[in-house]
């Protein structure tokens, strides 16, 4: 889970640097017009989406594994309790993806 939200951080992070990268070249006195102005903006789009895609998909695959140990023979040596669901690694994650949307938000408003 915590490499899921290693890259979605990474992916989030990067894709909204781009963006603000791209943004301060081209108001440099003497720089060239871009040939694409609205690129960058879309490829930092599309990155925090995948950021964002990430962290959903790694709280599903938590969630599936922990039902997963809860069942069966696993139980007993599982670790975990059914209040496992509430773990902080959850919490991070759904923190980010809420910083995630933010980012994406504050792209996605600007663009227009």
């Amino acid at each position: 889970m915590m490499s899921w939200q290693r890259t979605a951080v990474a992916l989030i992070g990067f894709g909204f640097a781009i963006v603000q990268y791209f943004n301060h070249l081209q108001k440099i006195p003497g720089a060239r017009p871009a040939y694409l102005p609205t690129a960058p903006e879309y490829l930092g789009l599309s990155l925090i989406s995948c950021g964002i895609l990430a962290l959903v998909i790694s709280l599903w695959q938590y969630r599936w594994t922990v039902r997963y140990l809860w069942g069966g023979s696993f139980a007993p040596i599982a670790g975990m309790t059914k209040e496992g669901m509430q773990s902080p690694v959850m919490a991070v994650a759904i923190l980010l993806i809420f910083i995630g949307l933010f980012a994406f938000f504050a792209v996605l408003f600007r663009l227009t």
